[in-house]
């Protein structure tokens, strides 16, 4: 039988590209999707998977989600914590609403998907989770206060939760992405972009394959003896 990942924002862009090396790896995939359902149904039929609605920054729709997934294929026994939004503003210009929206998505959602794949993972003594951050959570970055507060809550949220956990045979880690050509630039300009790739050491924007790559490793037993790590990956933009 196969094991069960679900990935967060499992429909496009980064996820997406997990979603089909965790495939690839032999994972039964349930994909989440919040207002790309057509994506989802699709990607679930060309990897066999379960495309599952949820906002992951609400309670009751993530144990819904669980819900599904448990009563269809099984408990989840790799979590990939994907699902996240931006908010390009200056700092004054945040309003207390969208500020509680970002970190909603990017931290609670977190929280959510954890408190209900933890039980089982717990009972079972076995488990995974993959929480997707960024270099922005590690150094910060202008007119971006927002999405930088909310990546560093989510490496603290990896650190601490590793170490609580590991003792019952579950691995946490996180990913940081650099500059990565997804629709969340869609908002760059050209000189945008080629200012970001002159400021990478190897001079390129990263691939939603290239972080899927760092998901698959992170996945794998080639892993097992890492826990409670942040993995940059940059091109060398935070080193």
């Amino acid at each position: 039988m196969k094991k069960v990942a679900l990935v967060t924002g499992g429909s496009r862009g980064i996820g997406k590209a997990v979603s089909r090396v965790l495939a690839e790896e032999g994972y039964f995939v349930a994909i989440n999707y919040f207002r790309s359902e057509e994506a989802a149904v699709l990607l679930a039929d060309e990897l066999n998977g379960l495309a599952v609605y949820a906002d992951v920054a609400d309670d009751n729709e993530v144990a819904e989600m669980f819900k599904i997934i448990n009563d269809k294929v099984g408990s989840v026994e790799l979590l990939v914590n994907n699902a996240g939004i931006a908010d390009y503003s200056l700092f004054c210009e945040i309003t207390p609403e969208r500020w509680r929206r970002v970190f909603s998505v990017n931290v609670d959602g977190i929280y959510h998907c954890c408190r209900f794949a933890l039980p089982d993972m717990i009972r079972k003594k076995t488990g995974n989770i993959v929480n997707i951050s960024s270099m922005w959570g590690q150094v910060g970055a202008s007119c971006e206060t927002v999405y930088s507060a909310s990546k560093a809550a989510v490496i603290g949220l990896t650190k601490a939760l590793a170490k609580e956990v590991g003792p019952s045979g579950i691995r946490v880690n996180c990913i940081a992405p650099g500059c990565i050509m997804t629709d969340m630039l869609d908002g760059f300009s050209n000189t945008d972009l080629n200012d970001l790739t002159s400021n990478t050491p190897l001079l390129r924007l990263g691939t939603a394959k290239d972080i899927a790559e760092t998901a698959r490793f992170l996945s794998s037993e080639k892993s097992g003896f890492i826990t409670g790590q942040i993995l940059g990956v940059n091109g060398g933009f935070v080193v």
